[in-house]
C-alpha cells in the first residue's frame, strides 16, 4: 500500500542535503507508486523562496513537484501545516547541524507537534558518551523514543541487510558461525580520497567518531549478533544491544595520512586521526577466544568496504598434511558492487591431485534484474512506515559511544603517506581484500 495522508516536512530544506538526496528519494518513491498525491512535502529554511522558486531548485517530474511547498523559519509552520491538509502523520527531516537537534525539537514541541510526528536526524548523535546521553534526555523531554529515528545509511545498504538473511535463512552456515570453526573476524573501510572540502567537520571528529563508532559497529553487531525470535524492529535492536554489551576493545592505533594538516579546515598543529586499526573481542559463549579486527581511513590505496569471516585451518590431514592449504573465508562486500564471496579450496585439472583457491561469487547487480535503491529512499519509506529496523536506538548509541570512552582522542599519532595503510601493529594477518576483486567481476 502507498503511504498516504502524511505530511514530510524537511527543516533545512535550503541546503545541499535536500538538494542532493531527499527531494531526489522522495520523487523516486513517488513514481515507483511508495507514497501518493494525498501527501505534501513542506520545506524550511532560512532563505526566502516562493513556492515556485523552490520547485524550480529540484530536477522532478511536475506531477510530484505539486506536492512541494515552502515554508520560511519556524514560528506557525504547524498552522502552515494543518492549513494544507489533515494529514495521519508528519515526518519531520532535520537536514541540520547536529549542534541544534535538540533546541529544534523544543521548538517543535512549542509549535504543537506532538504525538502524530517522528523525528529524523543524522549521524553524529553526540561527540561522546556523555553529548550523547545528553542529546538522548533533551529530546525524550518533549518526543518518545518510538517517535525518534536515527539514522546509520550503512543498515541501509543491501549488502548490510543481507547479513541477517545469509545468516539465518541459509542452514549451510548456522553450524559454523561461532568461536568452534572461525578464526578471527575482521572489518575493512578504505577510502582513496582525504577530507577534501570537509576539513572543519572532520578535525573536529576523526575516523574513529566518523566511522568506527557508529557504521563499523553496527555492521558488526549484525555479524554477530544471536538471531531474534522475529523480524520484529525491537527485536534486532534488542540482539544488537546484548553484543555491545558484550564488547570489549583491547587496544587502538591511531595514524594521520602525511599533508593532513595543510588541508583547508585543518588545525596546522592537529592530531585528529585519519586512520585507526583496533582489536575488539566479544565475551559471551558464541565468540569467546575470537578476535576481532578493525581497519578504517582515509588517503589510501583503495575504496571498500569489507567483512571477513576467516574459519579455523584444517587439521594436518589427508589434502593438508604439509599445512599449505588456506583456511575458507566469507568475505562480505558492503560497497562497491555489493556481494558475497566464498574463498574455497578445489582440485586443478589433471591427473595428479592438486588444489587451487577458487572463489564462488554472489552479486546483486547480476542476480537481481532490479536497481538497487539509494539508501534514503529506503529509510524515508521506512521512517514514513514506522519501521526501526534500520535506525539506531537511544541505547545502542550511547553504549557504542561508552565501550569507545577510553580510546578517543588517546593515544600517540603516527604518520603514513597518502596511498599507502601503515604496518599493522595488531600482530594479526590481514586479509587482502583487494585480492578478491569484486564480487560482480
Amino acid at each position: 500500500m502507498a503511504v498516504s495522508h502524511s505530511a514530510i516536512v524537511i527543516l533545512g530544506a535550503s541546503g545541499d542535503l535536500a538538494k542532493r538526496k531527499l527531494i531526489p528519494a522522495l520523487a523516486t518513491l513517488y513514481e515507483q507508486g511508495e507514497i501518493d498525491e494525498t501527501n505534501v512535502i513542506i520545506g524550511t529554511g532560512r532563505t526566502e523562496y516562493s513556492p515556485e522558486a523552490f520547485r524550480s531548485r529540484f530536477d522532478v517530474p511536475e506531477d510530484f513537484a505539486r506536492l512541494l511547498h515552502y515554508y520560511v523559519g519556524m514560528e506557525g509552520l504547524k498552522k502552515y501545516v494543518d492549513g494544507k491538509g489533515t494529514f495521519e502523520q508528519i515526518i519531520i527531516f532535520m537536514a541540520l547541524p547536529p549542534s541544534v537537534y535538540a533546541q529544534r525539537a523544543r521548538e517543535l514541541a512549542a509549535e504543537g507537534f506532538g504525538a502524530e510526528t517522528r523525528i529524523i536526524i543524522e549521524k553524529p548523535f553526540g561527540y561522546d558518551y556523555q553529548s550523547a546521553r545528553k542529546l538522548n534526555e533533551e529530546l525524550h523531554a518533549v518526543y518518545d523514543e518510538s517517535q525518534i529515528f536515527r539514522i546509520d545509511h550503512y543498515l541501509a545498504k543491501e549488502a548490510v541487510q543481507n547479513i541477517l538473511v545469509f545468516r539465518f535463512a541459509n542452514n549451510l552456515f548456522h553450524p559454523i558461525w561461532s568461536s568452534a570453526a572461525i578464526d578471527s573476524i575482521q572489518i575493512s573501510a578504505y577510502e582513496t580520497i582525504g577530507v577534501e572540502d570537509r576539513g572543519d567537520y572532520f578535525d573536529g571528529s576523526g575516523i574513529i567518531r566518523d566511522m568506527a563508532q557508529n557504521h563499523l559497529m553496527q555492521l558488526l553487531c549484525l555479524m554477530t549478533m544471536e538471531a531474534p525470535v522475529s523480524l520484529d524492529a525491537e527485536e534486532i535492536r534488542a540482539q544488537k544491544v546484548n553484543v555491545l554489551k558484550t564488547i570489549s576493545i583491547d587496544s587502538v592505533h591511531r595514524y594521520q595520512y602525511e599533508g593532513y594538516r595543510s588541508e583547508r579546515g585543518v588545525k596546522p598543529d592537529s592530531t585528529t586521526e585519519t586512520f585507526a586499526e583496533i582489536k575488539l573481542h566479544i565475551d559471551n559463549f558464541r565468540w569467546t577466544g575470537v578476535p576481532i579486527y578493525i581497519r578504517v581511513g582515509k588517503a589510501l590505496d583503495r575504496k571498500g568496504t569489507e567483512i571477513g569471516i576467516q574459519l579455523k585451518p584444517l587439521p594436518h590431514l589427508l589434502f593438508n598434511q604439509e599445512g599449505r592449504v588456506q583456511p575458507n573465508r566469507v568475505i562480505f562486500k558492503i560497497q562497491p558492487a555489493e556481494g558475497i564471496i566464498l574463498d574455497l579450496a578445489s582440485k586443478t585439472p589433471g591427473s595428479e591431485v592438486r588444489l587451487a583457491r577458487t572463489t564462488m561469487k554472489f552479486c546483486y547487480e547480476d542476480e537481481f534484474d532490479v536497481e538497487i535503491p539509494e539508501a534514503y529512499q529506503k529509510l524515508l519509506l521506512d521512517a514514513l512506515r514506522g519501521n526501526k529496523t534500520l535506525f539506531v536506538s537511544a541505547e545502542e548509541t550511547e553504549m557504542s559511544w561508552r565501550k569507545y570512552a577510553d580510546f578517543l582522542d588517546h593515544g600517540e599519532i603516527e604518520l603514513y603517506k597518502p596511498g599507502h595503510p601503515p604496518p599493522t601493529k595488531l600482530g594479526c594477518e590481514w586479509i587482502d581484500f583487494e585480492r578478491y576483486g569484486s564480487a560482480c567481476d
